[in-house]
């Protein structure tokens, strides 16, 4: 499940009253949320089938199923949902520091621990390379890592990631089949919130919820 923009902030900063909160987070999905306090970073927390999890330090969970609903939340950053046929599922959120670090490889390894043998990924909106100007030493080291599909140039013709580039290239590393990307970018499509476009404090999401 993905929200937007008009399913109203879900984040961990959201000033409205929980209650509200609660309300609005299960329109998207039945709760309760497990979730993490994303740090930007490659830290995976592996969860049991009823293991609760509201706010530990980590950019991924997985965990086997049945279990409450898993949570990332981003407004610009990628989001990625992975699922095995063997109920082993997983949420990442993934900056172009999570992504150096390599959160969405070790987000797989930790699925493969628990049994999951063919994991398939869908990827929700993100910001895209033509609104994504990026310094020189960070896009280096991202190519180095990634390849040349990584480097790109913003609609101004500045020096650009290409986020979701990166985010393809690790899923191929961690042997995941990606089935759907929304291709959508949260800077230039005013339904999804964007931070670096236009300053926004809220967050969408991305829910994976038992089969």
């Amino acid at each position: 499940m993905l929200s937007g923009a008009g399913d109203g902030d879900v984040g961990l900063r959201c000033e409205d009253p929980p209650e509200l909160l609660r309300a609005r987070r299960d329109l998207v999905a039945p709760g309760p949320w497990r979730y993490a306090r994303q740090c930007h970073g490659d830290g995976v927390v592996v969860l049991g089938p009823a293991e609760p999890c509201q706010g530990r330090e980590a950019d991924a969970l997985v965990s086997s199923l049945p279990g409450a609903p898993l949570a990332v939340f981003s407004a610009d950053c990628a989001l990625i949902g992975l699922a095995s046929p063997e109920g082993v599922v997983g949420a990442v959120h993934a900056g172009w520091r999570g992504l150096l670090a390599g959160v969405i490889e070790r987000a797989a390894t930790a699925m493969s621990a628990l049994g999951a043998s063919h994991p398939v990924a869908v990827v929700g909106p993100l910001i895209g390379p033509e609104c994504y100007e990026f310094g020189a030493a960070e896009l280096a080291a991202l190519r180095a890592r990634y390849g040349d599909t990584v480097v790109a140039e913003t609609a101004s013709g500045h020096p650009a990631l290409d986020l979701r580039a990166g985010v393809h290239r690790a899923l191929e590393a961690a042997g995941a089949e990606l089935a759907l990307d929304s291709g959508l970018c949260t800077a230039c499509d005013p339904g999804f919130f964007s931070w670096r476009a236009r300053g926004e404090r809220a967050r969408q999401c991305l829910v994976v919820t038992a089969a």
